[in-house]
């Protein structure tokens, strides 16, 4: 008899929903913001108090956050954007940072200013924040915190059926049985078989969320990269598109460029955009999850 091994599903503690958006920190906010534009991006709101801009395509929110001190210091030229925060949907925003805690995540300075809501965190990968966001769906932080610009629409369409996929992050060499086990305890992702992957970039460890909804990949430092300069941080946003060369015929037409070589050259399964101004890439990935969760 062949007995089975039964792999508990994950229960979800914080009622995990989706990606409620992705935050970058830059000093060429004008860069990045057009090459958001090309992506099928449009800027729909402000903050209030800071040099913060809300971008906006189809179900996704994309922050770009111009405010010095949201850059690490010592930042050179090259890297002069980074993906600073993650917010994930929850239930309970204040239940989801106190389990956190409990389970050893280092919580985050308070942000918040005057008549702003104060998105409770906790520390990521390198410098960045995982925030925890239950307003998301008739009032959401948008209408406390940003001042809505009167031009673009307020929701703009996705291109060819973009949807957050997920992200990837670099991690130290020999590290990965950390992060597993840091974003299991804390939030429940589970990793997957070794050798499944999405997408052209197959290597690392993927990571699926407990709502079965977007992944993270953890990557490793390359095989004799000894000189590499290699630090944990997240690196790039993988966006899901049902048909992924569709999407790179629209995404090339608005100016984007991919990288065209092998092993990552644009297929069915996925492709990845050229290195953009200040570190900047995107990568495409199969998926049909937007049409499930549209």
């Amino acid at each position: 008899m062949i007995v089975k091994e039964q792999l508990p599903e994950p229960n979800n503690p914080l009622g995990i929903a989706g990606i409620e958006f992705i935050e970058y920190a830059t000093s060429q906010p004008l860069a990045l913001g057009a090459l958001l534009e090309q992506m099928g991006f449009a800027a729909t709101a402000r903050h209030r108090s800071r040099e913060v801009t809300l971008y906006r395509q189809g179900g996704m929110n994309v922050i770009v956050n111009a405010d010095p001190r949201a850059l690490p210091q010592g930042e050179e030229a090259a890297q002069a954007t980074v993906i600073s925060a993650i917010a994930l949907r929850v239930r309970d925003a204040d239940a989801a940072y106190r389990h956190a805690i409990a389970m050893g995540a280092w919580a985050i300075q308070t942000r918040a200013g005057a008549m702003e809501l104060n998105i409770p965190g906790v520390h990521g990968a390198g410098d960045s924040i995982l925030y925890f966001v239950d307003r998301y769906t008739d009032f959401s932080i948008y209408d406390v915190d940003f001042k809505p610009i009167v031009q673009p629409p307020s929701q703009p369409p996705a291109v060819a059926g973009l949807h957050f996929f997920g992200v990837v992050q670099a991690i130290g060499q020999g590290r990965s049985a950390e992060w597993v086990d840091f974003y299991q305890q804390l939030m429940d992702f589970r990793a997957l078989p070794e050798g499944r992957y999405f997408g052209v970039v197959q290597k690392g460890t993927l990571l699926e969320s407990p709502c079965h909804s977007f992944y993270l990949q953890l990557v490793e430092p390359p095989a004799g990269a000894g000189g590499l300069q290699w630090e944990e941080q997240l690196i790039r946003v993988g966006l899901g598109a049902p048909d992924v060369l569709g999407a790179v015929r629209e995404l090339q037409r608005r100016g984007i460029v991919f990288v065209d070589r092998a092993p990552t050259g644009p297929s069915e399964k996925g492709a990845i955009t050229q290195l953009y101004r200040g570190g900047v890439s995107f990568e495409l990935v199969a998926s049909h999850a937007g049409e499930r969760h549209a």
